[in-house]
């Protein structure tokens, strides 16, 4: 597989180069090998499987694990830990998992052993020497490298297979994209179980030879100091990390002084986020786009063609269209659903070939079930999730627009709309909020502040206040998770 051998490359080539600092160590070239090859004769010795279960925090060990995995032809399969018990043992069913690569740690965290799998724990381990190890044959290009399996949108997580092939073409259409290589440092928090953090935040340094700083926790404070101590050339977090960032009070611009670009993925950049944080720190986030099936990256607004509400141009070698609801393809700045197609973009969904076969069209695109439009240029604009649309009266409206908006009022933290039925305009917007801290919840106020920027059609017919609303593991709002029966949290204080 190109990507294995292109990482084990630059490891070998400078194997006394630092490649990763985390939260525990200093990881060398050498060290990663070495581990790696300790890492394979135990999963070798207790596993059978074709599929290998890993289970770590955001560290220097879930890489040298994967390279353990596919040195030895094995399937890597990153288990979400913040999922509930009974969806994680449905994942190790799933995929056939017999064992797991994991740390005590993480077993506390998840309440113990996971569906019986034999445990391979690296914090029970000592790195000595350099093992016997028969490494058979190595997963090959279009070998399936991973199965990340995603929240989805109703029912069971589904694991998306990827193939070496995937995974080393995303590699090559970022490094590309934004001329990344041996000077640059990589800085971030996102959990590598998770596609932004396992192609972007792991693979892309360790194939370029760029140099990766990780902590498993994010605390801002410390994420600044990190960035103060070893300078990253690039920061890779989710909306709502940035929006925490921009509110430490003693920050400013000399800690991040040396970033080339933060990148923004994960969910839709707020517009209030992205001008805080350019006022704190004096620097622009740059927005991207992608999605598990598409290894993730496929859009990335780069710095020298910022444009808001923008994930910018598709990256090199995809292909981009916009398509209606009767399957013509529309005209720059016409919304219709986004599909794709590219080396990038999933095997399909593992024990899943009806879901597979049905988000490809007959043209082999994938259709990602989002919203948006492209301009004349190229330049990708997401609209919305195509099954969280609202129709009101007839006309098309998308919860981020609203969302928008509300999250410019000096209270709101953070909001998300969602539809609920109505007599006469067969729908209208529904609206939670989450309040900054220590502000007061007045829904005449928001409602106001809302017909002041969008039509009136638009404004949210009921605005209610959550304590927290609810997120998947990475930041983002689940808007599936709210229902017009959610209540109002501290309804008592309402204005």
């Amino acid at each position: 597989m190109e990507l294995l051998s292109a990482i084990r490359r630059r490891l070998l080539l400078h194997p006394l180069q630092r490649v990763i600092v985390d939260d525990f160590r200093a990881w060398r070239g050498i060290d990663l090998l070495v581990v790696s090859w300790h890492l394979a004769r135990e999963i070798e010795r207790n596993s059978s499987a074709q599929r290998i279960g890993v289970m770590l925090p955001t560290s220097g060990l879930f890489p040298a694990t994967v390279i353990a995995a596919w040195s030895l032809g094995r399937t890597v399969v990153p288990l979400n830990y913040l999922l509930s018990r009974s969806d994680l043992e449905y994942v190790a069913r799933d995929a056939g998992l017999d064992a797991v690569v994991t740390v005590g740690p993480m077993l506390d965290f998840v309440g113990g052993s996971v569906a019986g799998l034999k445990e391979i724990r690296p914090d029970r381990m000592k790195f000595k020497g350099f093992p016997p190890v028969r490494f058979g044959n190595p997963l090959r290009r279009d070998d399936t490298a991973v199965v990340l399996y995603t929240s989805g949108t109703s029912g069971r997580p589904k694991g998306v297979m990827l193939s070496g092939g995937n995974l080393g073409a995303n590699v090559r259409q970022c490094q590309q994209w934004v001329d990344f290589g041996t000077s640059d440092a990589i800085l971030g928090v996102l959990p590598q179980f998770h596609s932004f953090g396992l192609t972007v935040l792991t693979l892309l340094p360790l194939a370029t030879g760029a140099r990766a700083v990780y902590t498993a926790r994010f605390v801002p404070r410390k994420l600044l100091d990190l960035a103060r101590e070893h300078k990253p050339t690039a920061l890779v977090a989710i909306p709502s990390m940035y929006n925490a960032l921009r509110l430490v009070k003693d920050a400013g611009p000399d800690d991040l002084r040396s970033l080339r670009f933060a990148v923004s993925g994960g969910e839709p950049l707020p517009e209030a986020v992205f001008e805080g944080f350019k006022e704190k720190f004096g620097i622009e986030i740059n927005e991207g786009y992608g999605l598990t099936e598409t290894a993730p990256v496929t859009n990335w607004c780069r710095p020298f063609e910022q444009r808001r509400k923008c994930v910018g141009k598709a990256v090199v070698g995809i292909e981009q269209r916009i398509v209606g609801p009767d399957g013509k393809v529309l005209g720059p700045n016409e919304d219709g659903e986004v599909r794709m197609r590219g080396p990038n973009i999933m095997q399909g969904y593992l024990n899943l070939p009806d879901e597979t076969a049905a988000v490809f069209d007959e043209q082999g695109f994938f259709k990602t079930g989002d919203m948006g439009r492209l301009d004349d240029q190229g330049f990708l604009s997401i609209t919305g999730r195509i099954k969280e649309m609202l129709i009101i009266g007839g006309e098309n409206v998308f919860p981020r627009e609203i969302e928008e908006v509300l999250n410019r009022h000096e209270s709101v933290k953070d909001s998300a709309v969602i539809g609920m039925s109505d007599g006469m305009r067969g729908e209208v917007a529904l609206a939670f909020v989450e309040l900054k801290e220590g502000a007061a919840f007045s829904e005449a106020a928001l409602k106001s502040f809302c017909r002041e920027h969008i039509a009136g059609f638009k404004v949210p017919r009921e605005i209610r206040v959550l304590k927290e609303l609810p997120r998947n593991p990475t930041g983002k709002i689940m808007r599936r998770k709210l229902t017009p029966e959610t209540p109002s949290e501290s309804a008592a204080n309402a204005g």
